[in-house]
């Protein structure tokens, strides 16, 4: 019998296949490939070939994205919200977008956002001068709802209205919902997207009041020097998890590209590299 997350890695992988956001076009060429880099085609399609992906015209770019945030938002919360021993609470795992009615600064650390987006809307000259830098949104969330007394106190008494009053962790004191997690999902690592992710963890990071949530990305980039352009160094995201990271390495070793080895092996060895299997134990801590 597979454990709880080899089940959903593989779950992850066939819905990544079957939505059509992993597949292989007619030319041999995989959804997540640069075809202008011969090196991408080789890595992608011997982890296609790994994950035994179909043979399907690639979805548009956009639609792609959106599919891949949702199908990691399941697997995040097919995963995260069975650890309930390690992390207990009343826990959420929600994708952020125009649509959903929560944003940002929905949440306790950044509800003075909020305030700052009504100010500047109506005031040009402070607009222009804090920008709108102070924006974020996550494509993920992870959050969890503040307690009531009845269960902070329910093994111990720890907590009356003489103490603690100012604690985000009371539903006495605060009636907004905490930020776990902000994860950043991104298919490929070309264009800008790579600053766009750095730039969301330093939105995040500068803007928020109170307790830092994660920062995480995860992406399917299969080229080791573009994954280099997020994980290496720290200070904005935590860590960088690949969807197939496994399936990455005895791809990269096929190829015998020594440059791209030896990148990959910085990166996992100095822990700025991940598989998906370990982001949600990483999300416990």
């Amino acid at each position: 019998m597979n454990p709880l997350i080899a089940q959903k890695r593989k779950e992850y992988h066939n819905a990544l296949i079957k939505s059509g956001i992993l597949t292989v076009d007619k030319n041999g060429i995989p959804s997540n490939a640069d075809k202008d880099s011969r090196l991408s085609k080789t890595i992608s399609a011997l982890i296609a070939k790994q994950l035994e992906a179909e043979t399907h015209e690639k979805t548009e770019g956009q639609t792609l994205g959106g599919k891949f945030e949702s199908v990691t938002m399941n697997f995040i919360r097919d995963t995260f919200l069975h650890l309930g021993n390690l992390r207990p609470g009343k826990w959420h795992v929600e994708r952020l977008g125009n649509r959903n009615a929560i944003k940002t600064f929905s949440f306790v650390q950044y509800e003075h956002l909020e305030y700052l987006k009504k100010v500047t809307k109506h005031d040009i000259q402070l607009a222009s001068t804090l920008g709108n830098d102070y924006m974020v949104a996550p494509d993920i969330v992870i959050y969890r709802e503040p307690e009531p007394d009845e269960i902070i106190n329910r093994q111990e008494y720890i907590v009356n209205d003489s103490v603690a009053m100012l604690s985000n962790m009371r539903m006495k004191c605060n009636s907004l919902p905490i930020l776990h997690a902000s994860i950043s999902a991104k298919w490929t690592m070309r264009s800008d997207r790579a600053q766009n992710s750095r730039t969301e963890a330093l939105g995040l990071i500068r803007n928020r009041k109170g307790h830092l949530p994660h920062i995480d990305v995860v992406t399917a980039e299969p080229l080791p020097s573009r994954l280099a352009s997020l994980a290496l160094g720290t200070g904005d995201i935590d860590c960088l998890y690949h969807f197939a990271l496994y399936e990455l390495v005895n791809a990269v070793k096929s190829t015998d590209a020594e440059d791209s080895i030896e990148m990959l092996n910085i990166l996992i060895d100095g822990k700025r590299l991940k598989d998906i299997s370990d982001l949600p134990l990483d999300l416990a801590v």
